[in-house]
């Protein structure tokens, strides 16, 4: 876990999974697996565990932490958090019963808002109906090419106060997904030595989509060999807005994340 975040469209990270396992070409350059190669060599209890070779790699096989469960009621400050941002809440190894206590934990600290973004979410629709539901709960999937778009369909299914899409790393042109019941929509270019780059004309016809729906959108990235090497500005402006909810408690400018 974090109580501070790079991450621009958050504040907090928490995890009480870490790992996973590569299954769309956005996981191609997963920032998460290297990280997790360079915390097993320093030692770093949570990632002594080696995934599947073909899927994952290094200290990032699947592994559950019940004792990370408590570090939310420790976090007095009202925090935006991102759930898992070293894995995926939903990945099929993650036993029914650890996700409820996830969601529990997440129900019973109301001060926080949590972000939790998967790339699994038919499993999550089939036990959404099992699990408690609070406004603090928002619930988000990645879409990076419009081979990913039938990720929303479940995603609607779910009751999330907030549903967001994250398409990051943008891999293609998403002008024609279908953004009914969508509340936010986070974009972003692929960083990293072996980044793609992102066709500006994918982010320009995504964010006018977004601005004709009224969907607010969040331009996290143009991408390069490092996060910040391309900004974030597009055709002089930087965008991010934040879905109605948060906008009490969190202002978000080109420099990160700045609580009220």
């Amino acid at each position: 876990m974090a109580d501070k975040s790079a991450i621009e469209w958050t504040e907090a990270t928490w995890n009480p999974t870490t790992g996973c396992d590569q299954i769309s070409p956005g996981c191609d350059n997963c920032y998460a697996l290297a990280l997790a190669r360079r915390l097993k060599a320093m030692g770093n209890p949570k990632y002594q565990h080696d995934g599947d070779p073909r899927t994952s790699g290094e200290g990032f096989a699947l592994t559950t932490h019940p004792d990370a469960l408590q570090i939310p009621y420790r976090w007095a400050r009202p925090r935006t958090i991102f759930v898992n941002s070293m894995s995926d809440l939903f990945h099929a190894r993650v036993p029914d019963d650890f996700i409820l206590k996830v969601f529990e934990v997440m129900t019973d600290t109301p001060r926080h808002t949590y972000q939790i973004l998967t790339k699994r979410p038919r499993r999550l629709a089939r036990i959404a109906n099992r699990l408690p539901w609070s406004p603090n709960i928002w619930v988000g999937v990645s879409v990076e090419t419009k081979a990913q778009a039938w990720r929303l369909d479940d995603l609607r299914r779910v009751p999330s106060a907030v549903r967001f899409v994250s398409a990051e790393p943008l891999l293609g042109d998403l002008t024609e997904i279908n953004l009914a019941g969508i509340d936010w929509l986070i974009a972003g270019g692929e960083s990293g030595p072996n980044h793609r780059p992102v066709d500006p004309a994918w982010v320009r016809s995504l964010r006018d989509r977004c601005l004709e729906e009224g969907v607010p959108f969040f331009f996290k990235q143009w991408g390069g060999r490092t996060p910040k090497h391309g900004g974030r500005e597009i055709d002089g402006k930087t965008y991010s807005d934040l879905p109605e909810p948060e906008r009490s408690r969190l202002v978000l400018s080109s420099s990160g994340a700045v609580s009220l």
